[in-house]
């Protein structure tokens, strides 16, 4: 009796997967609504979903688009992460999709992400919820945005990050900016100064949790999605802390500002604040590193851009902090970064899902169904950009160029930081071209997780500009 008990669990194993099987591939085919795009469903259960999630270097689409694209075209439909999905590589499609946010489509993240940033966070919350908490979040970012202040501290944390690098010939860049960029919003947020303890704390959690944000979300102790989990709880439990120290402080009013949240509300401002910090921390990270890699291999446009910074720091006096007035002059330089976000794709896809049934472009997109706004494929596509693959800022001084890329995504759900990711880059850049040149010691690319990351650290050699102004 002990011996049948295996053959009866595996034949009963084995029938709820036939069962399984027929439902998805043939009962599900056979209901299939009609004006679908092309495409195929994949294997049971998974679908697709391996295959797209293969990593591949960021300034390309990677082999499943490559292959998927010229076999069905632009938009095709597939089965990713458990469920029926419309994946968009087309320009006009995406911009619809973005544009269309509450109306037609929603924002809808797997699992593992929802479980990880919290049902308060502004990536997950629909409806009027999330115009209520983008309002209280672009109030946080726009409060150390626009001030004197604020912005004479991101450019004395630069000068600090230059001096730390005097005598190391080899930086470890992907580290050192994701140190900075956190300082940054740490120093914005609560006036922390680097190196304080909870501020370490909170960075070495936000490492955790970011491994675990695109995982398999199987809660069990050694996986990456449980210790994202511990990390997130480990986040909210320091933010409370760190809140609590600054309470009898002045700047404290930082954290409340003009988007009127309730102080009482101890949960809610602390998912904002981790928010803030995550978007802050990832975004402004990763540009900077791929800055720093696309240069490495663009002499000319390295040169242009030590021209316009050191025609601007002939104007001002040698301990004169960078202000808005000089940003809004780095025109060259928003040119670099515009075409380094093109380029590196930060973000390579956003997910969403259909309100209601759509018809678009002759596409059929059903009600329930999850789509993909694919952002890679439009600025890597040869239809839109001439040599797509090449780095060239100067394709910038073209003004259509800006309304063929989506870096930052679109509507509603535009990344409410975007500018003062471009201010902290520009400041950044600033300081490091007058004080240094750099090669590349590693061959290393960037490379999609789908989060961007660079493999070995983005190892560089640093000497020191000798240059005068």
């Amino acid at each position: 009796m002990i011996l049948l008990l295996p053959v009866t669990l595996a034949l009963l194993f084995g029938t709820v997967i036939l069962v399984l099987i027929f439902h998805q591939f043939f009962l599900v085919k056979h209901h299939e609504p009609k004006g679908l795009p092309s495409g195929t469903m994949g294997l049971p259960f998974v679908g697709e979903t391996f295959g797209f999630f293969t990593p591949h270097k960021s300034f390309s689409i990677g082999n499943f688009l490559q292959e998927h694209r010229s076999r069905y075209g632009e938009v095709f439909k597939s089965y990713l992460l458990g469920s029926p999905t419309i994946v968009s590589c087309d320009l006009e499609l995406s911009r619809f999709v973005l544009q269309n946010e509450g109306k037609l489509f929603q924002s809808c993240y797997p699992k593992s992400v929802s479980d990880i940033l919290g049902k308060y966070s502004l990536m997950i919350v629909t409806g009027d919820l999330h115009k209520k908490y983008r309002n209280i979040e672009v109030g946080l970012i726009n409060k150390f945005k626009c001030t004197p202040d604020s912005l004479s501290n991101i450019d004395k944390l630069c000068v600090s990050l230059m001096k730390s690098w005097r005598g190391n010939p080899l930086v470890l860049l992907s580290k050192e900016a994701k140190q900075f960029s956190f300082n940054l919003m740490l120093m914005n947020l609560f006036d922390m100064k680097p190196g304080e303890p909870l501020g370490l704390q909170l960075l070495e959690d936000f490492h955790t949790f970011m491994k675990g944000f695109v995982s398999i979300p199987i809660n069990l102790p050694w996986t990456p999605y449980a210790k994202a989990m511990k990390a997130r709880t480990r986040i909210s439990s320091t933010l409370k802390q760190v809140l609590k120290d600054r309470e009898n402080r002045k700047d404290v009013e930082v954290l409340n500002g003009p988007a009127k949240v309730d102080p009482s509300d101890d949960n809610l401002l602390k998912e904002h604040l981790r928010d803030v910090l995550f978007a802050g921390y990832e975004t402004t990270s990763g540009l900077l590193s791929l800055l720093v890699y696309f240069l490495a291999q663009s002499p000319q446009a390295l040169q242009n851009l030590k021209d316009e910074h050191r025609a601007l720091r002939r104007k001002k006096k040698e301990w004169e902090p960078l202000n808005w007035e000089d940003y809004k002059q780095m025109e060259f330089t928003i040119m670099v970064i515009n075409e380094t976000l093109r380029c590196g794709n930060l973000v390579k896809f956003v997910h969403r899902e259909a309100i209601n049934d759509v018809d678009f472009k002759g596409y059929h997109i059903p009600a329930g169904w999850k789509v993909l706004p694919i952002l890679s494929a439009v600025h890597l596509d040869p239809s839109l950009h001439e040599n797509p693959s090449e780095f060239n800022p100067w394709r910038w001084s073209e003004p259509a160029t800006s309304k063929k890329v989506i870096p930052f995504g679109g509507g509603s759900r535009l990344c409410p930081g975007w500018e003062l990711a471009k201010l902290e880059a520009a400041f950044f850049l600033h300081h490091l071209v007058l004080n240094y040149r750099w090669t590349m010691k590693e061959d290393d690319y960037p490379m999609l997780y789908p989060y961007m990351e660079f493999p070995r650290g983005l190892l560089i050699s640093l000497e020191a500009e000798t240059s005068e102004f």
